[in-house]
């Protein structure tokens, strides 16, 4: 492929696919760039084996869903090329080549940095063959007796005893064996004992004081296996993981029990095909062998790592290790909204629109939104969208209550989002058993958008209040991704959320909706209108310019659009956190185009979308990504902001300060590349998030001079 930098501007076409960079490699740039912050010594030690579990996780879920898909399509022998020109057969080539580096990286960071450091704070990994005191050992016997040995079951492959079904992503230990047959002949048998999940994959053993001496669980179970497989001599032995295709199969048409077909899917789920093979590096090679013959896999599909071999079982040590002082400082969020009661939380929505940004901004104040409403007499209905959410929902009790107190409560359950199907189908079963009227939007189409609507009974008639957010109704990731909330008792953004739910619940072919974006109905038109309208102005001289942030900007229509107003001489700055397929810097294309991402202490999830308009800005807040699947195949809403001094806030405040992170930001090049932003010479350093939770603190009630009010206090940044 000619090298873009190379090509004459003149030469390029919109279509070019010189200009767009491959959906799957730029994810894949993106953990590397979750990576490196496992490599940053300038985080705390346990935050970097945080990061760098996250991003063996990330890398499951990519196998199991974007390469299995690819997979599938080569299987097909579907040659359909995206807008970057590449096949899945060459797409496939180009991932396994970069995903092989990256696991390397993995496990070099794990045993070259991070080991060394957890010894220097005394804290002792063991895997693979350890040296033991007598006195582990002697608690590595017992614990295996009593806790390891009567939960594994040890399978001998024979023709009577065929090879065993291996679970998505369990760990395994194979052996090779050796014995007699009836015969009395030597022969060579694999045998196989598949780990439960239910096991502690990261186990505490005895140690000095002053210590903490943890052995991985294959370790644990590997230094016993001669008591599973008795009589038989064991010649080698090598530990190895499977991922399997996690997608769903369902053609929603032709099912008429949407939420029992998902129930089935995931059960099917479980069993789709092999996508990638992991093994400790070493491995005999007649038990690799046996291993291909039985899970039919390809050598490039074969990982070869060491111990763990389960990387994202790491999060287990982050958990169990509470070392304060190799984590990050505690950050408490802040209330900006303070009501001593519903009648005062409601009045002050009243009053002006609220904005709260997560997680600097307590979600508690959503919480108490909704909960109010449930315990509100004068709430006379609720409703809600449900897209993911957390054990023991608060949410969900109060929705359940509010039923049951005879409201009428209306829910939206998305039971498609994936990887929480199972938990969203029992939240759907627990709903409809307290009276809940649940519905599953609209076939075909996925409900993204993240909307709560109360109608509260006043004194002068019914009002509507909303929530509306980037984010989901999920207070544990709340506390951990940045989102954006509006609550407001405007009524034409609060009709329009009523129009939006009975799209979603009665089908409303025709939807009248002023204020909202909504897709996959307006929302794409309106960017492009959007985009095409700051060209304009650019070319009429005005005023012209276009942030936004989102998660993954992939959208040919959106990048089409967005290289035409670089063109005009529109200024645009683009904050992506992860995929990117836009080329920025290209003379004569984008080279009014910056791309940054920030990736740090929190998961970078707001999506925002400001437009300068001449010198009169709009800003919107949206649950969608710049991505065909988002503004084509979901049901999401983008929200204006019209208050002046929220839109001031978030563009200089919000939007201003990630333009001015130079220490978690890393720029994208023309190339694909990214290179970490370098502080100009004397320039102060500026972290995103660490000036985030400083003005979250000087807005805290120990902090700000609280203002006298009746019944309520809010206290809000004034930009």
């Amino acid at each position: 492929m000619t090298d873009i930098a190379t090509v004459a501007p003149e030469a390029l076409s919109l279509d070019d696919p010189k200009l767009y960079v491959n959906r799957e490699l730029s994810w894949l740039e993106f953990n590397q760039r979750v990576l490196d912050e496992a490599h940053d010594a300038s985080n705390p030690l346990m935050e970097r084996v945080k990061f760098l579990a996250i991003s063996a996780n990330n890398l499951d879920e990519f196998f199991e869903v974007r390469v299995s898909g690819l997979m599938q399509q080569v299987e097909a022998r579907n040659e359909a090329v995206g807008p970057d020109g590449l096949t899945p057969a060459e797409q496939l080539v180009r991932i396994s080549e970069r995903a092989h580096k990256m696991v390397a990286e993995q496990y070099a960071c794990w045993e070259k940095e991070l080991l060394p450091a957890l010894n220097e704070q005394n804290i002792e990994i063991h895997a693979g063959e350890p040296k033991l005191t007598a006195t582990a050992q002697a608690f590595l016997d017992t614990y295996f007796q009593e806790e390891l040995e009567p939960v594994l079951t040890p399978i001998t492959v024979d023709p009577a005893h065929p090879f065993p079904y291996v679970a998505n992503k369990a760990l395994c230990l194979a052996a090779l064996l050796e014995g007699r047959d009836t015969d009395g002949n030597l022969v060579r048998s694999l045998g196989v004992v598949t780990v439960p999940r239910l096991l502690k994959r990261v186990i505490p053993i005895p140690s000095k004081k002053g210590k903490l001496e943890y052995i991985m669980l294959a370790a644990a179970v590997r230094r016993r296996l001669d008591q599973l497989f008795r009589g038989y001599k064991i010649v080698a032995t090598g530990a190895f993981r499977v991922t399997r295709n996690s997608n769903l199969y369902l053609e929603e048409e032709e099912v008429e029990n949407l939420l029992m077909a998902i129930e089935n899917e995931v059960r099917q789920r479980r069993r789709g095909d092999v996508v990638r093979l992991e093994i400790e590096h070493g491995m005999a090679p007649e038990i690799l062998e046996r291993l291909r013959e039985n899970l039919h896999v390809t050598e490039q599909n074969i990982y070869r790592v060491h111990a763990p071999v389960n990387l994202n079982r790491l999060m287990r040590l982050y958990n169990e290790i509470q070392r304060h002082d190799l984590r990050d400082k505690p950050f408490t969020p802040v209330d900006r909204v303070s009501a001593d009661d519903s009648e005062s939380l409601f009045a002050a929505i009243r009053k002006e629109d609220v904005l709260l940004h997560h997680p600097y901004d307590s979600f508690s104040t959503v919480l108490s939104f909704i909960q109010s409403a449930a315990r509100d007499p004068n709430v006379v209905a609720i409703k809600q969208t449900l897209y993911r959410t957390n054990e023991d929902s608060p949410i969900i009790g109060a929705l359940c209550a509010a039923s049951e107190a005879g409201k009428q409560v209306t829910v939206v359950v998305e039971i498609k989002a994936r990887f929480d199907e199972e938990s969203n189908i029992r939240w759907a079963r627990r709903l409809e058993n307290a009276g809940v009227q649940v519905t599953y939007g609209l076939v075909g189409l996925k409900t993204h958008c993240k909307l709560c609507l109360l109608v509260r009974r006043e004194k002068d008639g019914m009002r509507r209040y909303a929530h509306l957010g980037t984010g989901n109704y999920n207070p544990t990731t709340a506390a951990t991704y940045t989102d954006l909330s509006l609550l407001t008792a405007n009524p034409a953004i609060a009709d329009d959320v009523a129009e939006v739910f009975n799209v979603l619940t009665a089908r409303s072919l025709q939807p009248d909706i002023k204020k909202l974006l909504v897709a996959p109905f307006e929302m794409l038109p309106a960017f492009m209108r959007l985009i095409e309208r700051e060209a304009q102005h650019a070319k009429a001289g005005k005023p012209a310019r276009i942030i936004a942030k989102v998660n993954a900007l992939i959208d040919v229509d959106i990048m089409r659009a967005l290289y035409s107003a670089s063109q005009a001489g529109v200024k645009i700055d683009l904050i992506v956190r992860g995929i990117c397929g836009l080329r920025p810097g290209l003379e004569g294309v984008s080279e009014n185009i910056t791309v940054r991402s920030v990736v740090g202490r929190f998961l970078e999830h707001s999506r925002v979308f400001h437009f300068e308009n001449g010198g009169e800005p709009e800003v919107f807040l949206g649950s969608a990504d710049w991505m065909p699947r988002n503004l084509r195949g979901r049901v999401e809403v983008a929200f204006p902001i019209e208050d002046a001094r929220l839109k001031a806030r978030v563009r200089d405040e919000i939007l201003g300060m990630f333009l001015s992170d130079n220490v978690k930001a890393r720029e994208l090049l023309a190339s694909g590349a990214y290179r970490v932003v370098k502080p100009a010479e004397g320039a102060a350093l500026v972290n995103a998030q660490e000036a985030f939770m400083k003005l979250a603190r000087q807005n805290s009630p120990s902090e700000s001079m609280r203002r006298p009010t009746t019944g309520v206090s809010i206290r809000m940044r004034e930009v």
